[in-house]
């Protein structure tokens, strides 16, 4: 049973920065592709980062590009995103995601992911 726990999110002041944690457990978490997502309420779920299984390379959505860093460390199974100059745009509940297939290089669609953390809350206000 895979399962993904996210932590890290909270209340910030726009200009501020979080760290959120993603801990996998369940599948060779090394093999895998991971994603972060989120989804603000009254939007669909959005891709904002993925990495490859390697963590050789990763991609950005152009709405945070510049602004997060998602990073891997596979002995300790965890994806991380680091979120800086964060806006109010970026309130959303955010989730992390393991690809469905090993060796991927991060897909953006929700589908090529087959398990989800239970999400948590980033509320950046004043």
């Amino acid at each position: 049973q895979v399962q993904l726990v996210e932590s890290g999110g909270g209340l910030v002041q726009p200009g501020g920065s979080l760290r959120l944690s993603c801990a996998a457990s369940g599948r060779t978490f090394s093999n895998y592709a991971m994603g972060w997502f989120r989804q603000a309420p009254g939007k669909e779920r959005e891709c904002v980062a993925t990495i490859r299984w390697s963590g050789y390379s990763s991609w950005y959505a152009d709405s945070v590009k510049g602004r997060f860093t998602i990073s891997r460390d596979n002995a300790k199974n965890t994806v991380y995103l680091q979120m800086k100059s964060l806006k109010p745009d970026d309130t959303a509940v955010y989730y992390c995601a393991i690809e469905k297939r090993p060796y991927g290089s991060g897909s953006h669609g929700t589908s090529e992911y087959d398990y989800w953390g239970q999400g948590t809350q980033v509320t950046v206000s004043s």
